[in-house]
């Protein structure tokens, strides 16, 4: 069959009218596409009515200004109970592309051991006391590892502090801290508040001792590099 008549074989009429025949329905026309929905995110960028220090307001943007003029828009929160963190606890990426499209609050693990601490409950965590029970009866000493921070984007120090305090509790004759400064979510040399609350704890429970201090650089790297890590982990 020459090309041309192969390609006209093929046109749809003749397969309408084929299928028509058979007995299937057949919409007359082809159904609309539905116009795409693009959820665009722009990390950094929010809103505020002051210019002074205000970067967004400050710079020329025609067409963002456009898209505010013209198109529809409201402004959501980001940040405390809105996005399922506690009160005046500010939001950052993660939490925030955790609510997009969920269409309910997300209830960050911030948030649920802050709870759990709160009710009491987290001081009868089966794992955690198992962990205490098993030091105890080996006489060793428990090791407690992790972020040192009032960030409360991976950790929070409170929830340290109660990890002692449930080791006190547990009978756990020493407990080793092992503290991962932050210096990310933190304002720069913002630790030393956090190991001076920290070794208060410490002196106050009468176990626990502050053992070793390193940055979160090294300690929680999360591209892979065992080189950084074990600098931080040796």
């Amino acid at each position: 069959m020459p090309a041309s008549r192969l390609q006209f074989a093929c046109r749809r009429p003749p397969l309408r009218r084929l299928i028509r025949s058979s007995g299937v329905p057949v919409p007359e026309s082809r159904p609309v596409r539905p116009k795409p929905v693009v959820l665009l995110i722009l990390d950094g960028w929010g809103h505020r009515e002051e210019t002074a220090d205000n970067a967004l307001a400050l710079a020329d943007l025609p067409h963002w200004r456009q898209l505010l003029a013209t198109c529809p828009h409201t402004l959501i929160h980001t940040e405390g109970r809105h996005v399922g963190l506690p009160d005046g606890q500010m939001g950052n990426s993660e939490v925030g592309h955790m609510n997009l499209g969920a269409g309910r609050i997300v209830y960050q693990d911030l948030t649920r051991i802050d709870a759990a601490i709160e009710d009491g409950s987290f001081f009868a965590n089966a794992e955690l006391n198992a962990a205490c029970a098993a030091v105890k009866a080996n006489g060793g000493t428990l090791h407690v590892m992790g972020l040192l921070s009032p960030g409360g984007v991976h950790s929070h120090e409170s929830h340290i502090h109660a990890m002692l305090e449930l080791a006190q509790r547990a009978g756990v004759p020493r407990v080793a801290v092992h503290a991962f400064l932050d210096g990310r979510d933190t304002p720069p040399r913002s630790a030393e508040s956090s190991l001076r609350a920290l070794q208060a704890k410490c002196d106050a429970l009468g176990n626990a001792h502050i053992a070793t201090v390193g940055g979160r650089y090294f300690a929680m790297d999360r591209d892979q590099r065992w080189e950084r890590v074990r600098r931080g982990w040796d």
